[in-house]
């Protein structure tokens, strides 16, 4: 690891373990992926003697289930009762599954080599990032995956009521939120950063998102219904205020067009994956 970051002005740390049931199934594995990788690059970059920036990607999972936040059932979609503006990053941590753990544990050190070294760092806790080139699985990544899955006329798999809400956010918009807290670093350096769509990018997982998915094929997509799955939240939104405080930076690819961008990625693009999904599709490349 020293070897790769010695020359490193800055690192981008989005190398994860990314889904809550592989956790659950081996944690040890899970544990050695996101916490200790998290440990070894930051002690790579403490021991290079350069001070590069690291930006780590840590995920909305670290607030655990929020089981005392009020959540109200709207027909098509849970809501927040008391937060308009979605969870700040004053929400108190409660990690929930081995995964929140592991992801928990690397934000925690990220924060911490800032205060006690005084390495440039930044956590980014991330809710649902998605855009082209995404092999979204069951695991991660859902807003790929159910479309990938119409396409190659895979079953699409609903654990819960398909009504638990996420804010999505596009992969360019993240890519300026990377940009800016590099170039911000006097500011952001220690800081931790809600990164989503926000409340105006809000999708429940298959109420509203079948919808919308209905409307781009031309046809109505049948689905099965499970059980919730450990750790899921009902309700999951961003506040993003805080970025936009120091970063002037804010979504600018709506849901409606990001989704539009995705499904012209992944219907130009069938054949290829049908491939992958006939061999195993990879997973997300991008976490939660």
């Amino acid at each position: 690891m020293q070897s790769v970051i010695r020359d490193a002005d800055v690192v981008f740390h989005l190398a994860a373990q990314v889904a809550v049931t592989s956790s659950v199934e081996d944690p040890h594995s899970d544990f050695e992926v996101n916490a200790l990788g998290t440990l070894n690059v930051l002690e790579a970059a403490r021991l290079s003697g350069r001070q590069p920036i690291v930006v780590f990607t840590s995920t909305n999972k670290v607030y655990g289930g929020m089981e005392d936040t009020m959540v109200v059932d709207r027909n098509a979609h849970y809501e927040y009762r008391d937060f308009p503006n979605g969870i700040p990053e004053s929400q108190p941590l409660d990690f929930h599954s081995p995964y929140g753990c592991s992801k928990g544990a690397g934000d925690q050190y990220v924060r911490d080599y800032a205060r006690i070294y005084g390495l440039p760092t930044v956590v980014f806790r991330m809710s649902c990032i998605y855009g082209p080139r995404q092999f979204g699985t069951e695991d991660q990544g859902w807003l790929a995956h159910f479309m990938i899955a119409l396409v190659t006329g895979r079953p699409i798999m609903i654990y819960g009521d398909g009504k638990q809400v996420r804010d999505v956010l596009f992969i360019d918009d993240l890519v300026c939120a990377f940009r800016l807290a590099v170039e911000r670093i006097e500011t952001t350096r220690g800081q931790v950063y809600n990164i989503g769509g926000g409340p105006s990018n809000t999708l429940s997982v298959w109420v509203e998102y079948g919808e919308m998915l209905a409307r781009l094929a031309g046809r109505r997509v049948s689905v099965l219904f499970s059980g919730w799955r450990p750790g899921d939240q009902r309700c999951y939104v961003s506040d993003i205020r805080k970025a936009y405080s120091d970063l002037e930076w804010r979504p600018e690819v709506d849901k409606e067009e990001g989704v539009r961008r995705l499904w012209k990625w992944v219907s130009s693009n069938q054949d290829m994956l049908r491939r992958l999904v006939d061999n195993g599709v990879p997973h997300s490349v991008v976490a939660e």
